[in-house]
């Protein structure tokens, strides 16, 4: 009997695989299902909030139909409109003054021959300590118009009655604003002009170019993506931020949006109308993004090629004094001089006194940490809440990243998306998202440290995101491999491979992030209750009742536990950690 084979089923079992459908109950894994939860938790942290910030903003409060009525009440008041006018232009200030300073001192301290340029780098690293409304008591301290120090000298070697300065203005506001927030400049334009060869600066200098000529027309050129980068995380920053416009915009009768936002959750709560009036905002982060990319369309800032190329200081003969000068004035007034008067009021009995050994004492650490009813538990919420931030962002980052640059789902990019989203939205409009969709019932989680803990999360999980998914491109998927063809899965293999393998990568991550979310404020105000205390909305009521050597001294608290921490870190991961981030 002879037997005859199908050509066409031969080709098929030789030369192409040939494909099983594999039922769906047999693709939910362990390993997978965990894969899918990780994404749920990625929409409940950045889409539900965002979702229902919108949402609520078309919502009545009272019948919980559509209506507009919330925007014709939010922008029905000309101080509403005069609140949002003086907002924009206030962030364009900043902006400005931030650039003005960051970007030299990147530039003097990584392409030049300045002198001090450790303690420039290491003082710019205070800026990043020290929380923005820290800073603000500081020049409330220096500049106040009738009681500040510089004005007090004034008086007395002039004799004039008038101020020489004064905090509670435009100026003083904007001023503080952008030395609290510079150091974002500084990191992101340092890191671009690390990229940069000088190939390109070696031209210009045998054409003739001096070193100022050659930074102006080569090299701040070529780092403009960063420049412009750091402008609109700067504007966003400011026009978001909480601290500094509680401290002086009151009192220099200027009002702003995130103070017009805390009269929309006072009595009469009305987070419909907040919600409204946040919304612009939005609009306005939408319309910086679309101006960025229009801005570098179409122009090669290419600056790094395979021919690789050597980075030459630039030398500047006499003129590096000069510019030491102009860096130690910036981190002067950021850093040094803030400082200098945090601490002295935190061991005066009376901070309007002035120096002297009988004024010294050491009861304002005693009664914050002893007799405060909250500053106890404040301390301990605001660095617990910085540790589980860092610690579940850092992790959940990781495994989205672990998910997007291995394409385990379909989709990954839109989790990538996600995960970065929170970046360009502002901290209080998150907050105000975060209170509509969870703090009233039936979720019902205001006033607990549950809530504040999952908009830190997702407030910085860009950070942790970013960090994670360098670190893992780096690793090439053979590893894991390995550990699957021992029969390990890939949990095992993020377990014991990608997890070890990347361990300085996250501690870096979890510094970033646990320094600023110990000193939250601009979210932690629209979601803290009665019974959930931080140490910056503390601080908010130390000064609104006037205790200013208190505040100090729990300020200096919180500040010798993050710098205690960050040494630590740096001590690990080294000075330059956030460079080599960002």
């Amino acid at each position: 009997m002879t037997s005859v084979s199908h050509p066409a089923a031969s080709t098929w079992s030789e030369d192409q695989p040939v494909k099983v459908r594999v039922p769906w109950h047999q693709r939910l894994q362990p390993a997978n299902l965990l894969w899918l939860f990780l994404a749920g938790i990625l929409v409940v942290l950045i889409v539900a909030p965002m979702w229902t910030l919108v949402v609520s903003s078309f919502t009545d409060a009272k019948t919980g139909g559509w209506t507009l009525h919330n925007y014709v009440e939010a922008y029905g008041k000309e101080r509403h409109i005069t609140a949002l006018t003086n907002t924009l232009k206030m962030g364009a200030v900043v902006v400005v003054l931030k650039l003005a300073f960051g970007v030299p001192l990147a530039w003097a301290c990584t392409r030049t021959d300045m002198p001090g340029r450790n303690f420039v780098r290491y003082s710019v690293f205070g800026a990043f300590i020290m929380p923005p409304y820290l800073a603000g008591v500081g020049w409330i301290l220096l500049a106040g118009p009738n009681t500040g120090w510089i004005n007090r000298v004034w008086h007395s070697l002039s004799g004039s009655t008038e101020p020489l300065v004064n905090v509670f203005s435009f100026g003083g506001l904007v001023l503080v604003t952008a030395i609290g927030g510079f150091f974002l400049v500084f990191v992101l334009v340092s890191s671009a002009f690390e990229m940069i060869n000088s190939e390109m600066e070696d031209a210009a200098n045998i054409l003739g170019a001096g070193p100022f000529k050659t930074a102006m027309k080569v090299t701040f050129p070529l780092v403009m993506p960063a420049i412009i980068g750091a402008a609109l995380l700067s504007f966003l920053g400011a026009i978001a931020l909480y601290g500094v416009p509680a401290l002086i915009s009151i009192p220099a009768r200027y009002p702003v949006v995130v103070i017009q936002l805390t009269e929309f959750f006072s009595f009469p709560l009305r987070i419909q109308v907040a919600a409204a009036y946040s919304i612009p905002l939005l609009l306005i982060t939408a319309a910086m993004l679309g101006l960025q990319k229009l801005i570098l369309r179409r122009k090669g800032y290419v600056s790094v090629s395979g021919k690789g190329g050597e980075r030459r200081i630039v030398k500047l003969g006499r003129w590096r004094w000069v510019l030491f000068g102009y860096c130690f004035c910036v981190v002067a007034l950021s850093v040094l001089m803030p400082l200098f008067v945090l601490l002295l009021a935190a061991f005066s009995n009376s901070w309007t006194t002035g120096f002297s050994f009988s004024n010294l004492t050491l009861s304002n650490f005693h009664y914050v940490l002893f007799e405060h009813s909250s500053s106890q538990k404040a301390l301990v919420g605001s660095i617990g809440l910085g540790i589980v931030a860092a610690t579940v962002a850092i992790t959940l980052a990781l495994f989205i990243a672990y998910i997007v640059q291995r394409k385990l789902i379909p989709f990954s990019g839109l989790l990538a998306f996600l995960a970065v989203s929170p970046y360009v939205v502002p901290g209080i409009v998150l907050a105000i998202g975060f209170y509509a969709a969870y703090a009233l019932p039936p979720i019902a989680l205001y006033g607990t440290y549950t809530i504040m803990a999952l908009a830190f999360i997702t407030r910085f999980l860009p950070i942790a995101f970013t960090t994670s998914s360098a670190g893992v491109r780096s690793i090439h998927p053979e590893m894991e491999e390995a550990v699957r063809i021992l029969g390990g899965g890939r949990v095992t293999a993020l377990r014991h491979v990608v997890g070890p393998l990347l361990k300085r990568t996250l501690a870096g991550g979890w510094l970033l992030i646990f320094v600023p979310a110990a000193q939250e404020l601009s979210t932690a105000i629209f979601l803290v209750g009665p019974t959930t205390r931080v140490v910056s909305v503390v601080l908010l009521d130390l000064s609104e009742e006037g205790e200013l050597e208190k505040l100090a001294a729990l300020g200096s608290l919180l500040l010798i536990i993050i710098v205690a921490v960050v040494a630590i870190g740096m001590r690990y991961l080294g000075r330059d950690f956030m460079l080599r981030r960002s």
